[in-house]
């Protein structure tokens, strides 16, 4: 992997981090946009992590261009202030796999190298290409009839779960869904910041409320929360349904928020009131949870493997048996209407 930053010590600290993996090598580092140019071209790196903030050329400029002439995975990362994570969501936007944030004084080395490791390798087998922005021509049309009013229980629930591509996906699927759906609560891996930024991005595409979740806040319908970066999102029960719950428990599968915290506490509180769907992501998180949610009875959906940036996460759940139905990115909202539909499990 190739390493593009200006900053010399941000560059040692993401070269030693991530040496501690023997799965990785790092075969060289640039300072800038240029000298990345010339050592994509000499040493064919398979992933490329990206500063967005650099001298002569930005971060940004430099990734459409890369895109477009020579796509590699790239892993974004960049001091996420808001100003930062605004231009790192448009990074994901121009094709970068995957969003980190900066190394800092706060971190060990440790923690650092295991974090960093995630990103790579889920960049490393991301397929290249997929683009799960637009459907083909003449294959989806949104949906857009909001659902009546007492159309669903105070009890149903949707849930979502996405990692790796899943920024890209949820700015697909979100936005086609109808208003008037119950509540929605989302668990994308997502570092700290970034997610305010990506929430409020998707409020303004969706034909419903979608925040950033606050501890304790009710989920109602018409509002879809995003779990904050670096907080597990749980639900409890409340008069009238669900409230949100944020705990900095320790992660789960190197990761917090985690899917699986999220799913598992749904099938505690909501069993069979729940319709839940596994994005594009790495690894196994979701797939337990997804479990518990279906011996409670619970509607499960998984994205299938060909609109799957990464299709570790779905292919975890559908190993085990949990997926009621598979389905491609662009028939996703449909299916979860459909699910929604369906007669509760007894």
């Amino acid at each position: 992997m190739l390493i593009v930053d200006d900053s010399a010590l941000a560059r040692r600290a993401i070269s030693e981090a991530l040496s501690l993996d023997p799965e990785l090598e790092v075969v060289g580092v640039a300072h800038d946009a240029y000298a990345a140019r010339e050592k994509i071209l000499a040493l064919e790196p398979d992933v490329i992590t990206l500063d967005l903030e650099m001298p002569r050329m930005d971060g940004l400029t430099f990734l459409k261009i890369l895109q477009e002439h020579h796509p590699v995975p790239v892993v974004v990362v960049s001091s996420l202030t808001p100003q930062g994570s605004a231009k790192a969501l448009e990074a994901l936007e121009a094709g970068a796999v995957d969003v980190l944030a900066k190394p800092n004084g706060s971190q060990t080395l440790g923690a650092l190298a295991d974090q960093l490791a995630y990103h790579v390798k889920a960049a490393a087998s991301a397929r290249r290409g997929v683009r799960p922005v637009t459907a083909p021509p003449g294959t989806f049309t949104a949906i857009n009839q909001p659902v009546p009013p007492g159309r669903f229980s105070e009890r149903r629930i949707i849930l979502i779960g996405a990692s790796t591509g899943g920024v890209e996906a949820l700015r697909f699927l979100l936005p086609r869904l109808p208003a008037g759906l119950p509540p929605i609560a989302v668990v994308q891996h997502i570092p700290p910041n970034f997610s305010r930024i990506m929430a409020n991005r998707l409020n303004e595409l969706c034909p419903f409320d979608v925040r950033e979740a606050t501890d304790g806040e009710e989920l109602r319908p018409g509002l879809c929360l995003v779990a904050p970066g670096d907080f597990h999102l749980t639900l409890l029960p409340s008069t009238r349904g669900y409230r949100a719950r944020l705990t900095q428990s320790p992660p789960v599968h190197h990761c917090r928020p985690s899917v699986d915290v999220l799913f598992r506490s749904a099938a505690e509180q909501a069993g069979a009131d729940a319709v839940a769907a596994l994005l594009t992501g790495m690894g196994a998180d979701g797939a337990r949870g997804m479990q518990a949610l279906r011996a409670a009875g619970a509607r499960t959906l998984a994205e299938d493997e060909e609109s799957c940036v990464v299709f570790g996460m779905p292919q975890a759940a559908i190993k085990l048996g949990v997926v009621d139905q598979v389905v491609p990115l662009q028939n996703m909202p449909f299916a979860v209407l459909q699910a929604l539909s369906q007669p509760v499990r007894a």
